[in-house]
């Protein structure tokens, strides 16, 4: 199984929908698949977290992954997003995605239950066993999930199921991400950064690249963190990063997850409105992410 095309910047694209069905905007979802891979991005996760992946039943995912797919054409790796609770569910989407072009599956831990560990090891287990040619990712958000994965548990998996390969770290804990890191130095497995303000942080510990929601308007200046990074400019690496935080952080003051179409909104993309019953931000939300915007562009 090849994966040293797995590196570098991913970003969890947008899904428009359209302003009034809120079916999936084809054209809007080419159009910003497009638009991240001229920003330089290595690969696109459909349906990830800030791609409202909770909002659209599997013939819905299916059908914006073969939008992506096809626009994509080849040029990056796409990674498909999911977050079964049921392990039948992940397993139907899983063969289905990979099916239409799906080159990586990631699968976020199930939310709501409080599984244990050898509860998700089986989940992850049959999943992954249901597309044994494709590489699977473990996506690990506590904060979402309701609860933690030990590093211990999540080595144990890449080291006895054999199509994990990787995993997207969202959990905001260096010590947890560098642990994973140390006790999966013995074999190819490939970990990033979730959070867009640990970017820096995460290829100073040995991370392979993060997964980056504001990277659906900024990739040049995210992806530029990287690349500064592996020609060894460390400085320039870390000033690109501390360039980019006050744009991320301000992001906290809206909703989940509707910062990341604001912000495409605000740069010009015309990606609509969220899907409901989440709503776009107003007032001093809404100023405050442009403000930090317009700065970035005075720089």
């Amino acid at each position: 199984m090849d994966i040293d095309n797995l590196q570098g910047i991913i970003v969890p694209l947008i899904t428009p929908v359209d302003d009034e069905t809120e079916d999936i905007d084809d054209e809007r979802l080419e159009r910003i698949t497009e638009h991240v891979i001229e920003g330089g991005v290595k690969g696109i996760l459909a349906f990830g977290s800030n791609s409202e992946f909770y909002m659209f039943d599997d013939d819905e995912l299916i059908h914006g992954l073969k939008v992506i797919v096809k626009q994509t054409n080849k040029r990056v790796p796409v990674f498909f997003g999911m977050g079964p609770i049921r392990t039948r569910k992940g397993v139907r989407l899983a063969t289905r995605a990979v099916a239409e072009g799906a080159d990586v599956i990631s699968i976020l831990q199930p939310m709501f239950l409080k599984p244990t560990e050898d509860e998700l090891f089986k989940h992850y287990q049959t999943i992954a066993a249901s597309v044994p040619d494709t590489p699977v990712f473990v996506y690990y958000n506590p904060g979402k999930a309701g609860y933690k994965m030990p590093a211990e548990f999540i080595s144990k998996m890449a080291h006895e199921i054999p199509n994990i390969v990787g995993m997207k770290d969202s959990s905001g804990d260096m010590t947890v991400l560098s642990t994973i890191i140390r006790l999966t130095q013995d074999i190819e497995f490939r970990t990033f950064t979730g959070k867009d303000t640990l970017i820096y942080l995460g290829l100073c510990a040995g991370s392979y690249g993060s997964v980056c929601s504001t990277a659906n308007a900024l990739a040049p200046l995210i992806v530029s963190i990287y690349d500064k990074f592996q020609a060894g400019d460390y400085k320039g690496s870390r000033e690109a990063q501390f360039k980019l935080d006050p744009a991320r952080l301000v992001q906290n003051e809206a909703s989940f997850p509707v910062a990341t179409k604001d912000m495409a909104n605000i740069m010009g993309l015309d990606m609509g409105k969220p899907v409901l019953p989440s709503l776009p931000s107003t007032g001093k939300v809404y100023d405050d992410i442009k403000r930090e915007l317009d700065r970035l562009d005075n720089n």
